[in-house]
């Protein structure tokens, strides 16, 4: 424990540095910034936070962040429901949703499986992608997991399960640089590697 700083200051910084991608030096300065800042802004993003929690929740169709369920893009007759591209994180959804041109629909699996970090197949929302794939009349799936080796073995794990379904399953190509993630890839890149995906054998 830090004498230097009160208890309030303490507390956090050592809550800041939970997040993912701030450390312990980030943190103090976001702490030191909202003890500067005025009240009005600080107030601000309390309310912010406290509205995250309250009123998102999950698609119960597709698993993505939402307000209202199901969410807009489930919910958009104009989508095509006969395609459902398959991505990790909700993120993900965002990214895909920049370039602008697939009309399809998703599903999000709040992960890629990783034995080294204990998350299998049961950790995912594979099951209910399975059982969408089932009850719905859906044509392809693009497995659109991140080209590192944790997205390689979810892809190829979920390519096993779709096949016998009787779906076209296919994978974006590789504009994408391996171990890089779906969220940071620029517009162009993505548009390219949906255009080229491939069929999954």
């Amino acid at each position: 424990m830090n004498r230097a700083a009160p208890e309030s200051v303490t507390h956090l910084i050592e809550e800041l540095s939970r997040l993912p991608g701030i450390g312990p030096k980030t943190a103090s300065r976001l702490t030191y910034y909202l003890l500067r800042a005025p009240d009005e802004q600080v107030e601000s993003l309390a309310e912010a936070l406290r509205d995250l929690k309250a009123r998102t929740r999950f698609c119960s169709i597709c698993f993505n962040i939402t307000e209202a369920d199901p969410c807009p893009i489930c919910s958009d007759e104009e989508r095509d429901a006969g395609t459902i591209c398959v991505v990790e994180e909700p993120l993900d959804v965002l990214a895909i949703e920049r370039t602008r041109e697939y009309r399809g629909r998703y599903h999000v699996l709040h992960g890629a499986i990783s034995p080294v970090e204990g998350i299998g197949p049961e950790n995912l929302r594979i099951k209910e992608l399975l059982e969408r794939v089932r009850g719905q009349p859906v044509r392809e799936v693009i497995l659109a997991t991140n080209p590192s080796l944790e997205g390689e073995a979810t892809a190829m794990y979920l390519q096993r399960h779709l096949a016998p379904l009787g779906v076209r399953v296919t994978r974006l190509a590789r504009g994408l640089p391996v171990g890089g993630d779906l969220e940071y890839a620029d517009e162009v890149t993505l548009l390219r590697a949906l255009e080229g995906r491939r069929e999954m054998s």
